[in-house]
């Protein structure tokens, strides 16, 4: 049997986090869905609460979970969508106006209202990450998602503008080139990681998504299948790992084994008997501690950031619009008794969520912590449409993401050119 690989569009996806780098590398089935061919994860400290503290280690982090990617599935990648997130991140709201050419909506009429929308004052140390569309109005009819074929005379908008600092994303940006990867595109974190947990319901009925990672917890919020807005809450996983190695006397590493072990962010849940072993700090034994003290420091924790994102929801004033309630996902979120403790808090449904619109390896990348870096791949496919043709053809070489697309659209323009 040949091992020649099929000659399918491939794209990847990068998650640089505060505790690991994740690179995912997935192809375009004939379907125009993303089949997971590779994972590749490494450890990472050269970030704090999303922003770039030391280039050569996070370099080194996009390395090695690169080639690992790579030594999976097979393919050899060169560019690559690039998750952001963190403290820089800012937005706001805005709106823009047109009149109608033609008096009937068209592609361009849209491209011309949101241009309109993006003429603000974004000040000359921010980059403009999205502007995405939350809905339109035709002529004063408002809750309008797609607007193209309507009739009217006046067309408006109402955008969400995502910005992040310019020195943050090009130190991102520099850690990644300085790995051999050319980039793609740069996607808010939650936004990619919201792509490969929800279902188009829960974006109608109105639903919060929560990408808690090491350093920050990262929300964005959905009102009838459209961003609402997005937010940045600075307390992560890290925080949890800390409070553990401070109340138990015990080092950062084991503190975060003892937490992926046998944490449990309710200390009702655990067994009142049961024991487990501690390791002492500079050479000291280890000692036998009740599991209850451990999830006692992490349950104080656990309230505290879940009253952050309470309050935070409060304040966005989106709270009556969840209808489909919350989403927790990233790494943070799998921990015992969060989403138990989350239906207490919140008052409204509370579920752990996992990358579920794609194939393939799908038993690696099930869970939460993967979801930033499978969103990423949807995001990349959702703005390569010339990816889902190539892959329905399933014709020529396989093509590496990006280097294709300059071919393709001058075969579209020259095809164009002899019809007309």
């Amino acid at each position: 049997m040949s091992n020649i690989k099929p000659k399918a569009p491939v794209l990847a996806g990068l998650d640089i986090g505060s505790t690991k780098v994740c690179f995912v590398i997935g192809t375009v089935n004939p379907d125009g869905k993303i089949d997971v061919a590779g994972v590749g994860t490494a450890p990472n400290t050269g970030i704090r609460q999303g922003v770039v503290v030391n280039i050569e280690a996070t370099t080194e982090s996009i390395r090695k979970a690169k080639e690992e990617a790579e030594l999976m599935s097979g393919y050899t990648m060169s560019e690559v969508w690039v998750g952001v997130s963190g403290t820089h991140i800012t937005s706001f709201d805005s709106k823009g106006m047109v009149a109608i050419k033609n008096k009937e909506v068209t592609n361009q009429d849209i491209e011309r209202v949101i241009e309109a929308a993006k003429a603000v004052a974004v000040p000359a140390d921010r980059n403009v990450l999205h502007v995405l569309p939350r809905e339109y109005k035709v002529d004063g009819q408002d809750g309008i998602t797609d607007p193209i074929g309507m009739s009217g005379v006046r067309l408006e908008a109402s955008v969400h503008i995502v910005t992040g600092g310019y020195t943050a994303l090009q130190n991102s940006i520099k850690c990644v080139e300085k790995a051999g990867l050319r980039v793609s595109g740069l996607v808010l974190n939650q936004l990619a990681a919201s792509a490969a947990v929800l279902s188009e319901d829960e974006k109608n009925l109105g639903v919060c998504v929560v990408d808690m990672g090491g350093g920050t917890c990262d929300a964005v919020y959905f009102v009838n299948g459209s961003v609402a807005h997005t937010s940045i809450i600075p307390i992560g996983g890290h925080h949890f790992t800390h409070d553990v190695a401070v109340g138990l006397r015990t080092p950062q590493v084991a503190a975060e084994d003892l937490k992926k072990k046998y944490g449990c962010a309710m200390a009702s849940m655990v067994n009142e008997n049961e024991t487990i072993e501690v390791e002492g700090v500079g050479g000291r034994k280890a000692r036998l501690i009740p599991r209850k003290d451990l999830a006692d420091v992490l349950e104080a924790r656990a309230e505290e950031t879940l009253n952050l994102i309470a309050n935070d929801m409060r304040m966005s004033s989106l709270l009556p619009m969840m209808g489909s309630g919350l989403v927790l996902t990233g790494g943070a979120s799998q921990l015992d008794g969060l989403v138990e403790m989350g239906e207490f808090i919140f008052d409204i449904p509370v579920r752990r969520g996992g990358p579920n619109k794609v194939g393939g390896l799908i038993d690696v990348v099930k869970s939460g912590e993967h979801a930033a870096a499978v969103g990423l791949l949807l995001y990349g496919l959702s703005q390569r449409k010339d990816l889902l043709l190539q892959s329905q053809q399933q014709t020529g070489e396989m093509i590496n993401l990006g280097e294709s697309f300059d071919g393709i659209a001058q075969k579209v323009k020259d095809f164009f050119g002899q019809i007309f």
